[in-house]
């Protein structure tokens, strides 16, 4: 691969992704993020910490020098709590993707992954919590997530015409919930499984009987774990693949379900209290994973329970460290 940039380096999935990278020994890693290096979810030694904002074009030319290969994961985004109240600061993530494109382009960079979501798929096709799973042929007609769906769908045309009228080999996995150690678990960015599990282990080292749920928990979602995530990203990269395809589990749960699984993780069994008025999304997602298994004969394999467990015990370690 010779050398890699890896943007979004500092988040939760570039971390996981440039720990792999650098441990291959193989490449020579540019790990770029807007947030202090105190701030990475994880930072390798062996490897160019940058701190920068790839939001301006400037910035994006000068990490592109020399570089053969960019991961772009750069996005300002969090759970469903953030991006149905960031969607300015969502869509402005566009620029990160539009700049990188042009550096790459200037110089003649080419190979290019696209991180984009699951958010991207029309709202009209996940009404039901029973939801069959989500075609790659259901981004359209579009009616993506207000905000960060739209920037995401826009940007994968980006990548699409640029591979098209430049000779950039794009590649796009459209992720479906992410989880595992090293993610956020409070503060208002957490996604779904960090924090349920935060909230068991707030409830069980209270002594509190119950526990918070947004919605009515009957909403539907698959949840991939990181470690999968990441083999996916260099099976596709190594792949001849140029369409969008859909990086998730198949294995549908409702929220109420996600939590039954974590109290049955932590041992203990609490009362649910719902909140209809907080944000919770589409009633059902899912991913069908027929596209991903014939064109990389592979789909993610990592059972949600295990992936919760060591979640749980992630989480449970740091909480003790923080003292929370």
């Amino acid at each position: 691969m010779g050398c890699v940039l890896v943007a979004g380096a500092g988040g939760f999935i570039g971390g996981h992704l440039v720990k792999k990278l650098n441990d291959s020994k193989e490449v020579r890693i540019k790990a770029v993020d807007i947030k202090p290096l105190n701030l990475w979810h994880q930072i390798q030694n062996e490897v160019e910490n940058i701190s920068l904002d790839l939001r301006d074009r400037g910035n994006c030319y000068s990490v592109m020098a020399g570089v053969d290969l960019v991961f772009n994961l750069a996005a300002d985004m969090g759970g469903i709590g953030f991006i149905e109240t960031h969607r300015a600061a969502c869509m402005l993530n566009v620029l990160i993707n539009t700049h990188l494109l042009l550096a790459a382009r200037d110089n003649d960079v080419k190979n290019y992954f696209f991180a984009s979501s699951a958010c991207v798929y029309n709202q009209s096709k996940q009404l039901d919590c029973a939801n069959p799973g989500l075609k790659e042929s259901d981004a359209y007609p579009a009616m993506p997530e207000d905000g960060y769906g739209w920037e995401k769908l826009f940007s994968e045309r980006m990548c699409r015409h640029f591979r098209e009228d430049f000779g950039i080999d794009t590649k796009v996995f459209r992720f479906h919930n992410v989880y595992g150690p090293f993610g956020l678990f409070e503060g208002g960015r957490e996604k779904a499984p960090a924090a349920i599990c935060r909230k068991v282990l707030v409830a069980k080292l209270s002594g509190e009987d119950r526990i918070e749920i947004w919605g009515d928990g009957n909403q539907t979602r698959s949840f991939i774990y990181v470690d999968d995530c990441i083999e996916g990203i260099i099976r596709l990269m190594k792949s001849d693949v140029v369409e969008p395809l859909n990086l998730g589990s198949t294995e549908l749960v409702s929220i109420n379900q996600l939590v039954e699984m974590v109290e049955d993780i932590a041992g203990l069994k609490l009362k649910k209290i719902y909140l209809p008025n907080e944000p919770n999304g589409v009633r059902g997602r899912n991913s069908d994973n027929e596209m991903i298994r014939n064109f990389l004969h592979w789909e993610p394999v990592i059972p949600l329970k295990i992936g919760l467990e060591k979640t749980y015990n992630w989480i449970c370690n740091e909480m003790k460290i923080r003292h929370i």
